[in-house]
């Protein structure tokens, strides 16, 4: 073990962050080992500007977890980390591992190592480490860096070599050839002769027996380090992508590159990028090819790009697990590309407002940069990439009038005869030939199709027939012309009031015939003689209604310019007429009355009887009010006799569900009010 001055290696605790100052701090006043590990202290050596520091220790993650509270997270199975959280910075710290015992319980028939929660000491755990560049301890409080196995020399010579035997190591964890891959692209290292001789199939077929989720998270890790265009070759040179990435072309294609080389500019811009975005190059032929074949089935488009994008990431899945949101962008970004290429003009504003709609423009401007039509399989783009980019850039009212333009502009029709073109079989080979001649001429949109030129004559022929359309219709008037004077409009028929007058009875005649009628309803007792009208009187009735019918006629209607306006019709009554009652009083209501008058008399003689027998040890006053109340009260009863003589009785006919409570024979309410209270 060779021990180095932190100093002497341009090392210094000031260019350290915050946060794993004070998690080495912590663990180190509570009495544990604590060094900074791996990556960071590698990148700091070569001068580079690591994303993060990782520490290790001898204390367990349960013991962490107690020192840091709730700052501190335990994840994994397979290795316990924990995870401490410094402001916004996240520090993994590991515990100190020995290697693992021989057993079923840890380790599968090919050696892989699948349990790796056994704890150990600083020497044991350099030994379990990959790699001898990321074997190096800093202990930033002392200032000292522990060299193990000649990390430095390697680092100075720029050679990647595996602790220990390189086929062993490997079988331990196959995913060391990916990352082996992944120092070499991004630190530019080369392998040593043990290394590079374990890249054959063997070694990579033990991918398959690694979970798809850890080898998504590798493949993030390459796809998002800020190295990928040096990366890409080598993954299709050492044989790794067709353990990433399902039916893998040869070679990787003109989008792929110019995406990965788009990725790398972002991140060293510092922008953000989506690794999803690179699956979606990557996985572009093969949704192609499923595209055709489902196609070839006669399913609509739509459905045929739904089924060709959800059967490739079903397929892809196997590989590496793509999260659903990550899923959910890909298929979004495929099947926006016609729809970008051949818009519909109502759906203009909603593409543009789309959440995807960013990521699908971006790769329609790829494919048209890589000539992405000229593969047999792909849809064309039309050139509306540019459009897009000018679209983006204006505001609300010149969208508007964007939209308008394309509407009325004839490249829409050759874009969207372009498009049912794309949906047939045989559209590559109609276009063969013309795509290039197109890409010379205009990079913007295909050739419009020809118009045909009217001539002057036709033209003139035209405005002549809407001229003779619009004096006919008499809808304005034309240019330089005045408009002819308004006739009359002859009326469509006429009308003979002599006739009509005939036709149209009396209202005095019909008056005079509903009253007769109510008089022989109410008049039962008398005679048909007088119900019924005399023969003498009938032809005079009916001289006097024809005069003034005449009259009536003549005074309400309106004749103007021989059109004739009929009087408005006497309403008819909704509901029928309510029959008078009856003046005389019936038999059942003379009774009542008859009733009413006894129990008036009986009760002013109760009431003289009650007056004497009244004690004698009354007082004078009492008697006075006593007088008094009896004569109210025979006044009240007189006048409540003399008011149910004058009310007119109603009817016999009264309804069953209405009947009204027949008053008490013996006493009224107001008689018994009374009594109350000269009892009281």
């Amino acid at each position: 073990m060779a021990e180095r001055s932190a100093k002497q290696l341009g090392l210094s605790k000031a260019d350290l962050p915050n946060s794993i100052i004070e998690v080495i701090a912590t663990l180190s006043k509570a009495g544990f080992d604590a060094y900074i590990v791996g990556g960071g202290v590698r990148d700091t050596l070569l001068g580079l500007n690591p994303k993060d520091f990782d520490a290790v220790t001898d204390a367990r993650p349960h013991e962490v977890k107690d020192l840091f509270g709730k700052r501190c997270r335990i994840i994994g199975r397979r290795f316990q980390l924990a995870h401490v959280y410094s402001g916004r910075d996240m520090i993994e710290v590991a515990t100190f591992r020995a290697p693992p015992p021989t057993g079923n319980e840890h380790t599968t028939s090919d050696g892989m190592i699948v349990r790796d929660n056994v704890w150990g000491d600083i020497h044991q755990d350099f030994a379990r480490r990959d790699f001898s560049i990321n074997a190096m301890y800093y202990e930033p409080l002392k200032g000292v860096v522990h060299d193990f196995c000649n990390a430095l020399d390697d680092i100075k010579n720029k050679t990647l070599r595996l602790l220990g035997h390189a086929p062993l190591r490997i079988e331990e964890d196959p995913v060391r050839l990916l990352r082996a891959l992944r120092f070499k692209a991004k630190l530019g290292f080369e392998f040593d002769e043990e290394l590079s001789q374990q890249f054959h199939d063997d070694n990579w077929a033990l991918l398959d027996q690694v979970s798809p989720h850890r080898l998504y998270d590798e493949s993030q890790k390459m796809f998002t380090g800020g190295y990928l265009v040096p990366l890409l070759p080598l993954l299709f040179e050492y044989g790794a992508i067709r353990h990433l990435i399902i039916y893998p072309p040869e070679k990787p294609s003109r989008l792929v590159n110019q995406v990965a080389i788009n990725t790398d500019k972002r991140i060293a811009l510092g922008k953000s990028i989506n690794p999803a975005f690179f699956y979606a190059a990557l996985l572009w032929d093969n949704y192609l090819h499923q595209l055709a074949k489902f196609k070839k089935k006669n399913m609509p488009f739509h459905d045929a790009q739904l089924q060709a994008a959800s059967k490739v990431i079903d397929r892809q899945r196997i590989k590496t697990a793509i999260p659903r949101f990550a899923e959910q962008f890909i298929r979004d970004i495929w099947v926006m590309q016609p729809k970008l290429a051949n818009p519909r003009v109502k759906q203009i504003p909603q593409l543009a407002e789309h959440p995807r709609f960013r990521a699908a423009f971006d790769f329609l401007l790829l494919r048209e940069q890589c000539d992405d039509e000229l593969n047999p399989l792909s849809e064309s783009t039309n050139g509306m990439g540019e459009w897009w980019q000018t679209y983006q850039t204006l505001s609300e009212k010149q969208k508007q009038q964007a939209i308008d333009s394309f509407a009325g502009d004839s490249r829409r029709g050759a874009s969207k005869s372009s498009r049912n073109r794309n949906r047939s079989r045989n559209r590559q080979e109609d276009q063969a030939g013309s795509g290039t001649k197109a890409s010379n001429e205009t990079a913007y949109t295909p050739k419009p199709p020809k118009q045909k030129v009217e001539t002057s004559s036709t033209q003139n022929k035209h405005y002549a027939a809407e001229r003779a359309q619009l004096e006919k219709l008499s809808l304005g008037k034309l240019a330089g012309e005045q408009s002819p004077q308004k006739k009359q409009p002859s009326p469509l028929f006429t009308i003979n009031a002599d006739k009509m007058a005939k036709q149209v009875p009396q209202q005095t005649d019909i008056e005079k015939q509903q009253a007769q009628a109510h008089k022989v309803a109410g008049n039962k007792p008398q005679s048909a003689k007088q119900n019924e009208p005399s023969s003498s009187a009938k032809p005079t009735a009916q001289k006097a209604a024809k005069a003034s019918t005449d009259k009536v006629v003549s005074s309400q209607l309106v004749v103007k310019k021989d059109v004739v306006l009929l009087p408005k019709a006497e309403p008819i009554p909704s509901q029928r007429r309510r029959r008078q009652p009856s003046q005389q009083l019936s038999q059942s209501e003379r009774l009542q009355a008859a009733k009413s008058e006894q129990a008036a008399t009986s009760d002013n003689k109760a009431e003289a009887s009650k007056s004497d027998v009244k004690p004698l040890a009354e007082s004078k006053p009492q008697a006075a009010k006593a007088k008094q109340a009896e004569s109210k009260q025979a006044k009240s009863s007189k006048a409540a006799v003399a008011i149910a003589d004058k009310v007119i009785p109603k009817s016999d006919r009264v309804p069953a569900t209405r009947r009204r409570r027949e008053p008490s024979s013996t006493i009224s309410v107001s008689e018994r009010v009374a009594n109350e209270k000269n009892k009281s």
